[in-house]
């Protein structure tokens, strides 16, 4: 089993120190050298280590605001693509109806013609027919060209 040590507390914070080190990793030395948001301003009378403390959050709070614009940003880039998409989608569906509307009008066109030839087809058909019994009709007697003359059986 794990055993559980107390933390040792230092006495006390050196502020001094404390103030350098922070004034040693900015640039410049004075509150007023770092240049905050528009939206806040140092209250007079703030201590150092207070007005480092609130620059330090507000300096966190916009860079997360900062990164939620850019979020807004990349959605709107999203909603432009998808919009152009949406168009070429559009523009997909209305090439379709034109071509669908292509082979109904193909379609009625060869629907129409093969009526036609069917149509012809009965026409000859029933041509043809009156002029068999129209010939039957009128060579009543032997033909003039007995190759024509139908075979008898025995001959």
């Amino acid at each position: 089993m794990a055993s559980v040590q107390p933390l040792h507390r230092r006495e006390g914070v050196n502020l001094v120190q404390l103030e350098a080190d922070i004034s040693s990793i900015r640039s410049g030395s004075s509150v007023a050298s770092i240049a905050l948001p528009d939206y806040v301003e140092h209250t007079a009378g703030v201590t150092r280590v207070g007005a480092l403390s609130a620059e330090a959050v507000i300096r966190d709070y916009e860079s997360a605001a900062k990164e939620i614009e850019a979020m807004g940003t990349e959605l709107i880039d999203a909603a432009q693509k998808c919009e152009a998409l949406t168009a070429q989608v559009h523009d997909a569906i209305a090439f379709m109806r034109e071509t669908a509307a292509g082979y109904r009008e193909e379609g009625r066109k060869i629907f129409k013609r093969i009526e036609e030839c069917a149509l012809f087809t009965e026409d000859v058909r029933k041509t043809c027919e009156q002029v068999k019994r129209r010939m039957a009709e009128v060579s009543v007697g032997e033909s003039p060209r007995p190759e024509l003359e139908p075979e008898t059986e025995g001959a």
